[in-house]
């Protein structure tokens, strides 16, 4: 079944990666981002009419609106959301021990409470719709704490706020299926391990020897795993946070 779909951080690896295979299927999807010029880029290589683009800053909820305001429009309904934004601070990225609370604040409330907002208004119109499904995007970090060594002496580092912020999309999945119980409405996440996103060599080698058979993943991979959660083949998962990691987390 041919369903409308929602992407937000649609120009980013994994929501671009989705929509490439969504539209593949046939769906009708809507990205949503705040970067115009990547967006275009997206709709340009995936040349489809079956594409429709929205900028937006969707940190406030009064633009969270007007994007399911011309989903509507164009799609007249919505059936699926998959909230893929994330909005960083400019100090994102701070070690624990230089940590400011101006930063730490900007971080916790642009992604754990971007994504409670979103859920907010996108289950609104579920509700009005009779139906929905919603996917958020957590992380293996969510689950469990960073590898340590894998950055050691390395300018790269897993900020305790994205560990703080991922653990909580999770809790907040769970609490929202069953807040919304016997309303038709699906909340699900997915924690996917690390992306490719021009890494280190020797982070790459030392995250590989964590995983069974890839390492770090592509935005296609989690992907094909959303689109199972899209489909009616996983009507009755609920509430579930689903971990694609190669076994990383194991």
């Amino acid at each position: 079944m041919k369903k409308n779909i929602l992407i937000t951080g649609g120009s980013g690896r994994i929501g671009s990666a989705l929509a490439n295979k969504l539209v593949d299927e046939g769906h009708k999807v809507l990205l949503a981002d705040i970067n115009i010029s990547n967006l275009k880029k997206v709709k340009k290589k995936l040349n489809s009419k079956n594409i429709e683009i929205f900028q937006g800053d969707l940190r406030k909820a009064k633009n969270i609106d007007k994007l399911i305001k011309f989903g509507i429009k164009k799609f007249k309904y919505i059936d699926t959301a998959v909230h893929c934004s994330y909005p960083t601070s400019k100090k994102w990225g701070t070690a624990f021990e230089n940590l400011n609370e101006t930063n730490l604040s900007e971080d916790l409330q642009n992604q754990l409470g971007g994504a409670i907002i979103f859920s907010q208004r996108i289950i609104k119109y579920f509700l009005n719709h009779k139906k929905g499904n919603l996917i958020l995007l957590s992380s293996i970090q969510g689950i469990q704490p960073p590898k340590f060594d894998h950055y050691k002496n390395l300018k790269m580092s897993s900020p305790i706020e994205y560990s703080a912020i991922k653990s909580g999309i999770i809790s907040v999945t769970k609490y929202l299926s069953k807040y919304y119980k016997n309303k038709s409405i699906r909340v699900n996440c997915v924690s996917p391990g690390g992306i490719k996103d021009k890494q280190p060599k020797e982070f790459i080698k030392r995250y590989r020897q964590s995983c069974n058979s890839k390492g770090l993943l592509d935005g296609e991979d989690v992907s094909k795993l959303i689109l199972f959660l899209i489909s009616d083949e996983s009507k009755y998962i609920n509430g579930q946070n689903l971990i694609i990691d190669d076994g990383w987390s194991l």
